[in-house]
């Protein structure tokens, strides 16, 4: 029985190579490509169109012949605008620069009782236009571009007062008026060269003084209005010199 066994197990021990070697050979795999991430350009000049909502804060201050007499009283001057915007991108990094220039159409009106001539005289404010040529910086995350803007801004004006009891026009005066601007917007890349955000700008306007005249050409009243501006706005744009890149 001994020798039956110790034949057995080298029997096995001559086998198990032989039959190692039949086994057919493990498959090789390939490693599988690396993850392309679609990295979103903001290179380039872009063009587009923007509406939204206004309001004007406007105090005024009766100053004839430049001496402060009184307040009249402060009113919201509101309503919608709309316009378009054309500027230049250039992105280092995540960090994206810009230079843009905006016009829009404006509808923005209000008035308010006169404070020193209750029931007799009520002022008007209206903004016809408005203008602002701004620097942008902004941080971008692939194709959604956070950013912060700053420059000049100008407001087309007009400025009325009406007796109160019959509403005809006693005095008016008109101006095309410079100041300041800051911003901020947030806007998303939704195809290789269409974006699409909304933006608030709020516009700093030099204090200034009107001689308001009435139809007939002859000085009515003098004022000194503070006026400052609150913009938001839906903006959609179309941009060329920057397409979508592949990155790894």
């Amino acid at each position: 029985m001994k020798k039956f066994l110790l034949g057995t197990v080298a029997l096995i021990a001559f086998a198990a190579p032989a039959a190692a070697a039949d086994l057919a050979a493990r498959p090789y795999t390939k490693a599988p490509p690396p993850m392309i991430a679609a990295v979103y350009d903001w290179s380039g000049f872009y063009i587009g169109v923007n509406g939204g909502w206004g309001s004007s804060h406007n105090c005024w201050d009766q100053v004839p012949g430049g001496i402060f007499i009184g307040s009249d009283g402060c009113h919201d001057a509101t309503g919608g605008v709309a316009g378009g915007q054309i500027g230049y991108r250039w992105q280092a990094g995540a960090w994206v620069f810009g230079l843009e220039a905006q016009g829009d159409w404006a509808d923005l009106k209000g008035s308010n009782n006169s404070a020193l001539f209750p029931g007799l005289f009520t002022n008007q404010s209206k903004i016809d236009a408005f203008g602002l040529f701004t620097g942008q910086i902004g941080y971008a995350v692939n194709n959604v571009l956070l950013y912060a803007k700053g420059g000049a801004a100008l407001t087309d004006n007009r400025f009325n007062t009406y007796f109160t009891p019959t509403g005809v026009l006693a005095g008016s005066a008109s101006d095309t008026r410079w100041g300041g601007t800051i911003g901020a917007g947030i806007e998303v890349g939704f195809a290789p060269n269409w974006t699409a955000g909304v933006e608030y700008d709020h516009l700093f306007m030099q204090d200034k003084t009107y001689n308001l005249t009435t139809p007939a050409g002859a000085l009515f009243s003098s004022i000194r209005d503070r006026q400052d501006v609150d913009l938001v706005t839906v903006r959609v744009n179309y941009k060329w010199g920057g397409p979508v890149v592949a990155r790894y």
